[in-house]
Order: C-alpha cells, then structure tokens, then sequence
C-alpha cells in the first residue's frame, strides 16, 4: 500500500479578498477527495477564513434576500474540507497563527481549528509531501 500523502498550505489573504484563497479551497479539495493529509497554517488575514462569527446576509442593493444571496462562508468551506478529507480517510489540521487571531480579534473560529505559531508551519512543511505557500503581493 502507497503511504499516505501529506500536502501543506500557507495561507495569508483575508475571506474575500483575493481568488488565490479559493484557487487554495480547490486545490484543498482535490487533496480530500484523494484521502491526503492536509496541513494549513492560517496567517495573517487568513485566520478570518475559519472565524465562526461569520453570517451568511441580504443584498440590498440587488434586491436580493438572504435566501437569494445565498452567500457563500469561508467558515462553511473549511468545516466541508474537514469532513470530506475524513470521509475520504485523511485528515485536515488547520492551525491558525496565535498572534494574528489576537491582533484581528478572530480567537472564536469553528470546531477543528486550533492556534499555533509559525513553528506549527515549520513542522508541517519538514513532514509533508510537498508545500504551497500562497503568500499575498
């Protein structure tokens, strides 16, 4: 039996500021179907991605409800990522950098989250497969 592969990703862009966040999400994704081991440290603005305060929301300006938004939460992506990578006999562990959940404000995130340093990046990138930072401009 081939060993399990185990891919880590540096994120860094806020939700919704960049694509290269979701082009990340995919690539995630991929891994999960697959059964990777998926590593993530979570920097800068990107410890927003597993905040659980975020709210789905109307939009006023088109005229639209919140049923016809149907706004997408990166908090809803990242808990999807973590069960289709269990389901498929992974596993995801997404760390968030301790010192930018404390100066954003964002220590509540969702379920499966935990807080780290940049040395919990460091780990993963010397036991991974291969590494993928996506760092900002």
């Amino acid at each position: 039996m081939a060993e399990q592969k185990t891919l880590t990703f540096a994120l860094m862009d806020a939700p919704f500021e960049q694509s290269r966040t979701t082009t990340a999400f995919r690539l995630m994704h991929i891994a999960a179907k697959r059964g990777y081991k998926i590593n993530v440290f979570a920097y800068e603005g990107a410890v927003g991605l597993p905040f659980n305060l975020q709210k789905p929301h109307a939009n006023a300006v088109h005229g639209r409800s919140l049923e016809q938004e149907n706004h997408p939460l990166p908090k809803d992506w990242v808990a999807a990522l973590m069960r289709e990578t269990e389901r498929n006999g992974g596993k995801l562990d997404w760390v968030n950098c301790g010192l930018c959940v404390e100066e954003r404000g964002a220590a509540d995130a969702i379920a499966g989250v935990r807080r780290g340093s940049p040395g919990d990046f460091l780990k993963f990138a010397q036991e991974s497969t291969n590494t993928l930072v996506i760092a900002t401009k």
